[in-house]
């Protein structure tokens, strides 16, 4: 599958409430993203390289050498300035006084030509001597779809000041609505489900968000162009084979942390009992029950270093051949066992080891009201938020994580910048949320949590380790948010109804097969909606209360 090309251009000013980012919502009728909030932006055109001799404040070479590319860096820009003159109706452009084109101009009357492709920026520039001032955006950031949707893009990010004297319009036929916001008020409206924003868009706003003024935040692009993001496959391991990992799927990000110089030793594959060690005193082993709910199987994590005492995170289900191969890579020096929650194929191999070795268990005990989880765990000492541990390989921080269960706490390893994240965070795909111990408004607030910590890498229980920590929560934030808007639409249009009736229209985009595992993520979605006061339920039936 071809990657396009694409940019997007950040369109900001400064105001009393501080620096706002101008944010376009999709049509409702949208094939990609509907109804979110975008920076203007899309698809490189071939006839935007007919701009470049209307360049002016930098050439090709330059542009090309801020993004870390060969050639081809000025079509990026100019795409992000036609696009946003298409979308958004802003016309970043010089006239042939070198000033900015006032509202006026009468180049602004061949906007619905060029969204209509009867004309070409190109065209433009050379019927009104308009010039492309490069020099008045900045880089910002590079995003690469990861492998799966249909669409894949290679996409920029710039920004620069709104042109002055000009006033955004949104073009009514791919925006229907455009929005002034600070950074913050779009993230905190995005937590709250009011706006949807998608991965690339929130990672851009936090970017912004560290800047009080709009000549500030170019400043700080000019002078620290964005590291490159991974473009190229790894070479690495899998079944005593070399292969070529591609960006973006599941070994990657750890093949290229275990392998940097990149001489394909990394195993591309789990293999359960191979010991393999992640950072300095961390080591991974997987237990052999691989299964839909467990992926390749659930990791245990050993923290020490031979001759030393180690602890154990989440020894698993009793599996013999696993506790035994848990016992051999620490010699039977387990000081302390750790459990993120209880659940069957995470705490049971506690019990076991500590009638081997005597060790202490450190976790939160099985909930009452849920008779699937491991009420066998009986906890020694149960962790608080925000608690510190000591192991051999450092200091974790405890946080305290429900939604996945309302037992759940990941472990963060502070000097690795790596979270032990149990079921909280999971690898090519979704955790479940199954009431009542689910709790899905609890998950979301847990996920959001985690942007506050200083986190690098996510050690999950099934899976490999996942960089790209604030991308990761971010679209499990949307996924979530993007079904819940579904579900509230749902409701105003087919309820009242129970969840049969309700899970054929919300989850109408999966399959009928897995309808009965959508129809626990469906009440738990609605559930949320009742504690947020915009569902209501009646007996099995569930209604909206809000206006239609």
């Amino acid at each position: 599958m071809d990657i396009r090309p694409a940019a997007t251009l950040a369109i900001t000013r400064d105001s009393d409430e501080g620096l706002q980012v101008l944010l376009m919502q999709r049509t409702w009728d949208a094939t990609f993203m509907p109804g979110f909030y975008v920076f203007p932006g899309g698809a490189v055109d071939e006839a935007d390289q007919r701009c470049v001799p209307y360049l002016t404040g930098g050439d090709d070479a330059s542009a090309s050498h801020d993004m870390g590319i060969d050639s081809g860096g000025s079509h990026y820009m100019i795409a992000a300035i036609r696009e946003s003159f298409e979308e958004a109706g802003v016309l970043l452009a010089l006239d042939d006084q070198g000033q900015t084109l006032p509202p006026d101009h009468p180049a602004f009357r061949e906007r619905d030509g060029m969204v209509a492709g009867d004309q070409t920026l190109a065209a433009l520039c050379h019927q009104y001597q308009l010039a492309l001032p490069l020099d008045r955006m900045a880089y910002l950031a590079h995003w690469i779809t990861p492998p799966g949707p249909p669409r894949r893009f290679d996409t920029r990010f710039f920004a620069a000041a709104m042109p002055e004297g000009q006033t955004p319009d949104h073009d009514r036929m791919e925006t229907i609505d455009h929005v002034w916001l600070t950074p913050q008020q779009a993230m905190d409206e995005h937590r709250q489900g009011t706006r949807l924003f998608a991965s690339p868009t929130l990672r851009t706003l936090r970017i912004i968000a560290g800047f009080d003024s709009t000549d500030a935040l170019l400043r700080h692009a000019r002078s620290q162009p964005p590291e490159p993001a991974p473009n190229k496959p790894w070479p690495a391991t899998r079944q005593d084979k070399p292969v070529s990992i591609e960006p973006g799927t599941g070994p990657f990000d750890e093949v290229r942390k275990l392998d940097p110089e990149g001489r394909g030793h990394a195993l591309a594959e789990i293999v359960p009992g191979e010991a393999v060690p992640l950072a300095d005193g961390v080591i991974r082993l997987t237990c052999p029950n691989p299964g839909a709910m467990t992926g390749p199987g659930t990791n245990s994590y050993l923290l020490g270093h031979p001759g030393r005492d180690w602890t154990v995170i989440d020894p698993g289900p009793v599996d013999q051949g696993h506790l035994e191969r848990i016992l051999e890579v620490t010699g039977g020096r387990i000081e302390q066992v750790l459990t993120t929650h209880t659940h069957p194929d995470h705490s049971p191999g506690a019990s076991w080891l500590r009638e081997r070795t005597g060790t202490p268990l450190r976790g939160m005990p099985a909930p009452e009201h849920d008779q699937i989880q491991d009420h066998d765990f009986r906890p020694d000492s149960v962790p608080v938020d925000g608690d510190r541990i000591e192991t051999a390989a450092g200091t974790l921080k405890v946080l305290f994580t429900p939604g996945h269960a309302s037992n759940h706490l990941c472990f963060l390893l502070e000097g690795e910048q790596m979270l032990f994240a149990g079921d909280h965070i999971m690898q090519g795909s979704t955790v479940v949320i199954n009431p009542p111990d689910g709790d899905m408004k609890d998950y979301l607030d847990s996920l959001n949590r985690l942007l506050e910590e200083d986190i690098r890498w996510f050690a999950p229980a099934h899976g490999f380790l996942i960089g790209k920590v604030e991308s990761v929560v971010d679209w499990l934030v949307t996924h979530r948010l993007t079904r819940e808007k579904k579900i509230a639409q749902t409701l105003a249009d087919h309820g009242p109804g129970n969840l049969k009736d309700l899970v054929k229209h919300a989850y109408d985009d999966v399959p009928p097969a897995i309808h009965g595992l959508a129809t626990r993520s469906l009440l738990a979605h609605l559930i949320k909606l009742e504690k947020d006061q915009r569902a209501v339920r009646d007996g099995e039936a569930w209604a909206s209360t809000e206006a239609g």
